[in-house]
């Protein structure tokens, strides 16, 4: 015992290690030293046997507190100790998380169980990514669209199965049909059974002798497809059009992938969209601002008449409720929200010039109310 190192030192851990830490430390250092991940190495052997000595002990309550009391003498028979048992320790857990399942249960230091093979369970198609670019009167009305995309389908020479037409596939007479292969080795500490797919048949537990010529034995080919879909009302800019089935075939009865449609939209002339409202600008006459007006507003299902009062601002705001664009789930629909924008007429004539001059001293100060509540905040000091 007295060659032995501390326990917690070969797991590199401190005396006062959790569980977690411990199961931690020795799945890492056991996949490192695992005489399947080190063939013909003596000397990683010799640790991979040295580290689950260390964990059988500082895994199990007593042990450990044991171990805690007395270090190595606790397992000591020649020192009254009750000497290491190993046979009830269950490391399936450990080695399935890095050997991904390519061993079955670990039964002590005896070796591992069978595992199945998952290579002919049912595999669904993949999804397949198109991006659609739509203009911005159909994502707010909705449109169909053709679209053109490649997609894996089950070959329709062969039916999927690969072989030739008048021939079957036939059982791998490497793995007889299980699609596997295993392999033995004896380690000092016990035989170790690790299971992988068979080369011949790549798992699939069959054989082509006779390969379909269309899809060269795969059972599967890749084709344009042509569909049309459907866009719905008041789709947006990064949304998303789900059609179920309508991508890759599955395979050993697997379903069919999906298509996703994403949804990218042109910019329009007038509007911007924030959510289901919209919104633009219009220019208005100094004449129509001052004396009010009824002006053309562009609607997305043409233009509509509405009256401006006397008087208005450049910048004022204004609202057409329902004009906007429609919820996406059918549920109700937004507003037409547009700022006025008061145009000053250029290269007036001499005429013109002292019209407005005329106007001006007519209107005298009483007309421009914030300009002179702005110059009296700025100048009340003068």
């Amino acid at each position: 015992m007295a060659d032995k190192r501390d326990y917690y030192e070969v797991l590199g851990i401190n005396k006062g290690a959790d569980d977690t830490e411990i199961k931690k430390a020795y799945r890492t250092l056991a996949k490192k030293y695992h005489p399947d991940m080190n063939p013909g190495d003596k000397d990683s052997e010799a640790k991979f046997k040295e580290v689950n000595e260390a964990y059988a002990v500082l895994s199990d309550p007593d042990k450990k507190a044991k171990y805690d009391q007395y270090g190595h003498a606790a397992f000591d028979p020649a020192m009254g100790g009750s000497g290491y048992d190993f046979g009830n320790m269950d490391f399936s857990d450990i080695f399935g998380s890095f050997f991904g399942g390519g061993f079955g249960g670990f039964n002590g230091f005896g070796g591992f169980g069978n595992s199945e093979s998952r290579r002919n369970s049912p595999v669904r198609g993949e999804d397949i990514a198109v991006e659609l670019t739509i203009s911005f009167e159909e994502a707010a009305f909705g449109c169909k669209k053709q679209i053109e995309y490649y997609r894996i389908e089950k070959c329709s020479d062969c039916g999927g199965t690969g072989a030739a037409k008048g021939s079957y596939p036939e059982t791998c007479s490497t793995c007889h049909g299980t699609g596997q292969i295993r392999s033995t080795q004896r380690t000092p500490l016990g035989v170790f059974q690790t299971t992988k797919a068979c080369p011949e048949c790549r798992g699939t537990g069959k054989t082509i002798k006779n390969p379909c010529p269309e899809c060269r034995g795969t059972g599967y080919v890749k084709l344009k497809k042509k569909l049309e879909v459907s866009i719905p009302a008041g789709i947006d800019e990064g949304q998303r059009v789900l059609l179920r089935g309508q991508g890759s075939d599955g395979r050993n009865g697997g379903g069919a992938g999906d298509l996703v449609l994403y949804i990218s939209v042109r910019s329009h002339s007038v509007f911007q969209r924030d959510g289901n409202n919209i919104y633009c600008e219009i220019p208005i006459t100094f004449v129509e601002a001052a004396l009010g007006s009824e002006i053309d507003v562009p609607t997305l299902e043409g233009k509509v008449k509405y009256t401006i009062p006397e008087g208005t601002q450049t910048g004022t705001e204004f609202t057409i409720k329902g004009s906007g664009i429609q919820n996406v789930s059918g549920h109700g629909r937004g507003n037409l929200n547009f700022k006025v924008n008061v145009e000053i007429p250029k290269n007036l004539s001499t005429a013109q010039k002292e019209l407005l001059r005329n106007f001006a001293t007519s209107c005298g100060k009483t007309n421009f109310s914030k300009k002179q509540s702005f110059l009296k905040r700025v100048f009340r000091s003068e």
